[in-house]
């Protein structure tokens, strides 16, 4: 299979409790035509957690504390391959009024209900279902 590759990304689901209520943050992909959340290639240096961090901070400007709690794996066709993505909780502590791709991305916090009506990917609603499932209490 000449060409195919296999891409491996992490990303987080930033989290916070407001009111008791469970509120997600998305981002607008880099062309600004869906809403997802952060994500990226795993750095050789960092772990799968470390490098969602980073990812979090680059693309929405939020930092927080990933949970080691993996909250699942989907696949998405780009590039000339796979992506395979493993995402993580992330509960958000700090967030910045500029980032590093501020000018390209939005940002907005959603209801999980929200969020799942904007996701069109399946395991990826199913993976976002699994967050609700987690006692995120702090």
């Amino acid at each position: 299979m000449t060409g195919f590759s296999i891409y491996n990304q992490s990303g987080v689901i930033p989290f916070q409790l407001v009111g008791g209520e469970l509120r997600v943050l998305m981002i607008t992909s880099s062309s600004g035509r869906r809403w997802v959340f952060p994500k990226g290639i795993i750095e050789d240096d960092l772990s799968p957690e470390e490098s969602a961090a980073e990812e979090a901070l680059e693309e929405a400007g939020v930092e927080g504390k990933v949970l080691s709690h993996s909250l699942g794996r989907y696949e998405r066709k780009k590039w000339d391959g796979t992506v395979s993505v493993e995402m993580f909780p992330m509960r958000v502590t700090r967030i910045f009024d500029r980032w590093t791709e501020d000018s390209f991305r939005q940002r907005k916090w959603l209801s999980v209900g929200e969020a799942m009506t904007g996701i069109s990917d399946p395991a990826l609603r199913d993976i976002l279902a699994g967050l609700v499932l987690l006692d995120l209490r702090p």
